[in-house]
């Protein structure tokens, strides 16, 4: 399947996007890029450090001001081209606090931007005013990094990779915090969005039955865990091995990765409790 890399598509009024040429097995077909407003806009996510796809965004503009230059979270390929965006038109980059950290272990997706700096951190509930009166919202979402946040436009909500339609995220520690990922979750379903438009893959017209089911297989993860160092005591890699049977070798990494952050709520929560050799058991009854 060819991806239309560098063409715009409107999805709907005031709401089109970009395909940047950065496929891998943790971006789907690559970042896109959204842009949202008519004859003002802001860009969201205006994703890595390629040329081409920078030129893209500045051709999809087509004249038009650029209000601002919105960061979901700062991983490389999110958030890099912002710094070219700005030189070429001139627009803060506003959104996400900067982020450094660097993960246990090899990074199973993309690392840091480590020269991100946005000229505009938002908090959450506050908003980018922009084309005679449109708001974007800021709503914080911690989870897949401490800094991430999503962006309501209407009943619209852009999840960079908070929820996306393809794939679980990623939650990786130290950054990576299941618990808050859970809670970031339950926002969203409380909010009750008409759609979600996220960062890679196809946009998600039936958010809320998505969400439900994301906290689903994150609770029956859990459990599965559970039962697992109940067994015996287990390292990571013993219980990825059993939790992930046929697992493609290039995720492994990122399944090790979210056992880890599972197992550190469940111990935050008193239910397990590290061993000797980096294993883990079940919790002992008071």
């Amino acid at each position: 399947m060819d991806a239309p890399y560098a063409i715009l598509e409107r999805l709907e009024p005031g709401i089109a996007r970009l395909l940047a040429r950065n496929p891998s097995p943790f971006t789907y077909f690559g970042t896109q890029t959204y842009l949202v407003g008519d004859e003002e806009l802001v860009v969201i996510d205006p994703g890595p450090d390629m040329p081409e796809h920078v030129e893209a965004i500045v051709a999809a503009l087509d004249g038009r001001s650029l209000a601002a230059i919105a960061c979901t979270h700062t991983h490389r390929d999110h958030s890099p081209a912002s710094r070219a965006l700005k030189e070429a038109t001139g627009a803060p980059i506003i959104g996400c606090a900067p982020l450094v950290l660097e993960s246990i272990g090899p990074r199973a997706d993309a690392s840091f931007d480590k020269e991100y700096a946005p000229d505009l951190v938002l908090a959450d509930g506050q908003a980018i005013e922009f084309d005679n009166g449109k708001r974007l919202l800021a709503v914080a979402t911690p989870g897949h990094t401490s800094n991430h946040l999503c962006f309501a436009f209407g009943d619209a909500l852009f999840t960079g990779d908070h929820v996306m339609g393809w794939s679980t995220t990623v939650v990786v520690p130290p950054d990576g915090e299941m618990g808050a990922y859970m809670k970031s979750l339950d926002l969203l379903r409380q909010r009750g969005d008409r759609i979600f438009y996220p960062a890679h893959g196809p946009a998600v017209t039936k958010p809320m039955q998505l969400v439900r089911g994301m906290i689903g297989h994150r609770l029956q993860r859990e459990r599965q865990i559970l039962r697992l160092v109940g067994e015996r005591a287990r390292d990571i890699p013993d219980i990825v091995a059993n939790a992930y049977p046929g697992l493609d070798q290039r995720l492994v990494p990122a399944a090790g990765g979210s056992v880890l952050a599972h197992l550190l709520d469940l111990q935050k929560r008193g239910m397990v409790e590290a061993g000797e050799g980096e294993t883990w058991s079940k919790a002992k009854a008071a």
